[in-house]
């Protein structure tokens, strides 16, 4: 689901779940996919065709550095974060905050419209 018309992606939150997600433990792609469905609790589904371009962006610039499981079979790329992606790390947490709390807004006034004060 692309909420919000494709904000969530054109905000670089994938981006910064990504990064956040490596910084706390080496990670692979598929696991990366289910880690995000499992913190947006399935509201928020990424595809192998949006992370792996993501993860070999990252890797070009320097963001992440991914080393095979097995070099000599070329099972599971497990991918680390760099200096760099330190750096982009704190970066877009800075910056998509302001977004991510006009979400949470918006939906809030969406649903006290709707629904009331049913609290």
């Amino acid at each position: 689901m692309d909420v919000f018309g494709g904000e969530i992606r054109r905000r670089d939150i994938f981006r910064l779940l990504v990064l956040h997600l490596i910084e706390r433990e080496d990670q692979y792609g598929n696991r990366l996919i289910e880690e995000i469905e499992r913190i947006t609790e399935g509201v928020i589904s990424v595809n192998p065709n949006t992370i792996y371009p993501l993860l070999r962006q990252l890797e070009a610039q320097g963001m992440i550095k991914g080393d095979w499981e097995h070099p000599d079979r070329r099972t599971r790329r497990y991918y680390s974060i760099t200096a760099a992606g330190r750096r982009e790390h704190r970066r877009l947490r800075a910056e998509v905050e302001p977004f991510l709390d006009s979400v949470i807004r918006s939906v809030t006034l969406i649903k006290h419209e709707i629904y009331g004060d049913a609290d």
